[in-house]
């Protein structure tokens, strides 16, 4: 059976991954807060441990791993929806918009993951769903003295848990001086968090032994997990930004319990764009379904995001999106209709290393040059490329050069009359520069779309 090595944030070096057992390999990722669209970050994570999965049960077979991804559905931003929506008339209970909100907010994820090529994770557990299990959870750390409640709220004691802070490698004084925690007169210390706090009319609530409430964030992944792969699991993933206080938080108040929780933690870095923190304010903020809707392939994105190693900030810039798309074209054009022989032993080798794709499309590159197509295309299938599901998008219809060709004819006849062919010979030259074949004969012009196409060269030229 073939060696992974992956990078544990845990113990800070890349270790030999050594299931629990074999047979049933278990992973459990932070998935997203559903109160709108996806933005392009979000996506990160995703593809990344879509990558991981898919080497598991290649490992270790298709039916041997268990993937948990979360939705999180309990949130301010969606609670201000369903009451904005309660407020204009709307039919229902607030508990019943939010989960309304929810579903179509879900609706929308999924539909943009999905365009990215990323496999349904085998369970996708709402928050909402396992209210009782937290509720239990907290009960039990109150018992064992982890947990107090004050004024209606239950707090987790973080001095009570001597490891606090191993993960991110930070002290707790040193996380106060550092960090902005909120001081509130129902805490017992002020680094201490939330697990329980009241709901009043205006908002959703559940009713618990400390009155009717809901749930703080970090204890939603923590009964989540243990309910779906129990006491003890292998892999537990998420975004850097999640070690503190998320991730923190969630091995605290999950080892207090009893459970031995996550071996191998997992985190990607952060997405740039054009070299700069995305964020509205810079007017670089936008989301995966403005990418798609813009025209932007879905596989083409799966690309840009993939070719940066998952522990590297990941820069997405135009320039790589039009390389991306002219190598898939490429690579669509090379591997159409070959049979499927086994993925590339080295690139096989490259991702069991810490998930190394760049190294495998490196590979794929070497693949494509040596005319090795039936090796090339089960080799992008292993990382979620060149499949069927996020392929016909490089299928350029002829009728989308149909104003092209009519220009060219219109100016192939002018020249003929005035015997001046530098029109004809740039418009060509710019269409060639595309990626565009151009065929002329005495029947006409005929354009194709060349493995090379790029349609977004094509703008300026259409102006």
């Amino acid at each position: 059976m073939m060696d992974i090595q992956l990078y544990n944030t845990a113990t800070r070096r890349k270790d030999m991954f050594v299931p629990i057992d074999p047979a049933n390999v278990r992973m459990y990722l932070c998935g997203p807060t559903v109160y709108d669209r996806a933005h392009l970050g979000n996506a990160r994570p995703v593809l990344v441990f879509d990558v991981l999965s898919r080497l598991l049960r290649h490992v270790y077979g298709e039916s041997a791993v268990t993937y948990v991804r979360n939705f999180t559905d309990v949130d301010d931003k969606i609670n201000a929806t369903a009451l904005a929506r309660k407020e204009a008339g709307a039919k229902g209970t607030l508990e019943e918009l939010v989960a309304e909100r929810s579903d179509e907010t879900i609706g929308w994820y999924h539909a943009d993951m999905d365009a990215l090529g990323a496999l349904r994770p085998d369970h996708e557990p709402r928050a909402t769903a396992f209210i009782s299990q937290m509720v239990d959870m907290i009960a039990d750390l109150i018992t064992k003295g982890f947990a107090y409640e004050n004024d209606g709220h239950v707090l987790f004691r973080v001095r009570a848990y001597e490891a606090y802070g191993a993960l991110s490698g930070r002290s707790v004084d040193d996380m106060i001086a550092g960090a902005r925690v909120e001081v509130a007169p129902y805490k017992e210390d002020p680094m201490d968090f939330v697990l329980w706090k009241p709901s009043d009319d205006a908002l959703p609530g559940w009713d618990s032994p400390w009155g009717r409430g809901r749930p703080g964030w970090h204890i939603e992944c923590s009964a989540m997990a243990y309910e779906l792969l129990g006491d003890r699991f292998d892999i537990h993933g998420g975004g850097n930004d999640l070690q503190f206080p998320h991730h923190e938080n969630e091995i605290a108040q999950s080892k207090c319990a009893g459970h031995g929780f996550a071996n191998v933690w997992m985190h990607n870095e952060m997405l740039q764009v054009e070299g700069k923190k995305m964020s509205k304010s810079l007017g670089n903020f936008f989301t995966v379904r403005d990418l798609l809707d813009q025209g932007v392939p879905g596989e083409v994105i799966r690309f840009v995001m993939l070719s940066t190693h998952y522990r590297k900030p990941m820069d997405w810039t135009e320039k790589k999106r039009a390389e991306a798309e002219a190598t898939l074209r490429k690579w669509r054009s090379l591997t159409a209709n070959v049979p499927l022989n086994p993925a590339d032993e080295q690139a096989t080798s490259a991702l069991a290393d810490d998930l190394n794709v760049s190294e495998v499309i490196m590979r794929m590159h070497s693949l494509a040059a040596q005319g090795q197509v039936s090796a090339l295309r089960a080799t992008g299938q292993m990382i979620g490329l060149l499949t069927d599901e996020v392929g016909g998008w490089d299928v350029s219809p002829a009728a989308d050069f149909g104003a092209f060709e009519a220009a060219m004819t219109d100016a192939r006849a002018m020249a003929m009359e005035n015997k001046d062919f530098s029109k004809v010979d740039a418009l060509k030259s710019a269409l060639v520069a595309a990626g565009v074949e151009v065929r002329m004969s005495k029947s006409g012009v005929e354009l194709v779309a060349g493995p090379d196409f790029d349609p977004s060269k094509l703008e300026a030229l259409d102006g």
